[in-house]
């Protein structure tokens, strides 16, 4: 008698374990897919962390997400692949030939997004980026992979915009927010990376009216659904993608490298996790 292979399963590793919609994702793919397997948040403070990722296999994983406030501290535990370097955080884990390997899937899940949202977004030279924090790294480092000639990143401590452009080279331009007004006629491309129109945060003040007719405005804000900014930009006619979708898109290739099947995002994905919103 041939006893049946265990179901594999990934896991969240965060702390606090807050609310997350990446089990409703890769449980809709699972039973998509007929894959048995599972997926689970696991709550894990940051002095426990370097013993449950050692152990991360032996308790039964064979993969994990890893999200605030472990992102960068995780590199250190395990291998890093080129992307997850560049970008200084990482939020994905998975074995390879026995080996823990870490990537930062928000670059592909910010890129594939614009891909599916706005067509042709890529074909500006000038991008806009609000923010330098750990999202604003994986959005530059997508936009200069896709061959975007010149990055402004703005923020309002402009030494933190200065060492994300050290960090990228001279297509990266560093700014402060004072500059924003000045630089919105240039840009091909506008992307919130910030908190600013989140749920319970002061609103995002653009003059959305600078922008270029032809231009792509990005908000990776999720809560809500339909920020200020995007709603703004839709008014005007500008073609837009939102947090929502990039949050799908970056849960896509987690999903593969554990499960070992390419799940897609669809209509009925995107239907289900913004019903959870709405009800939350």
């Amino acid at each position: 008698m041939t006893l049946a292979a265990k179901p594999r399963a990934a896991c969240l590793i965060g702390w606090p374990a807050a609310h997350s919609r990446s089990p409703l994702i890769h449980h809709h793919w699972l039973h998509k897919l007929g894959i048995a397997g599972g997926y689970t948040i696991e709550a894990v403070p940051p002095e426990e962390l370097a013993d449950f990722v050692t152990h991360l296999h032996g308790r039964g994983f064979v993969g994990a997400n890893v999200t605030i406030p472990h992102k960068e501290r995780v590199l250190e535990l395990t291998k890093p692949d080129s992307r997850a370097r560049a970008v200084g955080a990482a939020n994905t884990l998975w074995y390879e030939h026995g080996i823990l390997r870490a990537t930062n899937t928000d670059v592909e899940g910010f890129v594939g997004n614009l891909d599916v949202a706005a067509p042709g977004w890529d074909r500006t030279d000038v991008a806009l980026v609000l923010g330098s924090g750990g999202s604003a790294r994986a959005v530059v480092f997508g936009l200069l992979e896709r061959g975007i000639g010149r990055v402004h990143v703005i923020n309002r401590t402009a030494a933190r915009a200065q060492a994300l452009a050290d960090q990228f080279g001279p297509r990266v331009v560093a700014g402060g927010w004072e500059q924003v007004s000045a630089l919105l006629p240039q840009a091909g491309l506008l992307v919130n990376t910030t908190s600013l129109g989140m749920h319970g945060q002061p609103p995002l003040a653009i003059e959305i009216g600078r922008l270029p007719e032809q231009a792509v405005v990005v908000d990776i804000v999720y809560v809500p659904l339909e920020t200020q900014l995007l709603v703004a930009a839709r008014a005007r006619g500008l073609r837009t993608a939102d947090g929502l979708g990039m949050l799908l898109h970056q849960a896509v290739r987690g999903f593969e490298l554990w499960f070992g099947e390419r799940p897609q995002v669809t209509p009925e994905l995107r239907a289900l996790v913004e019903a959870d919103l709405r009800n939350r």
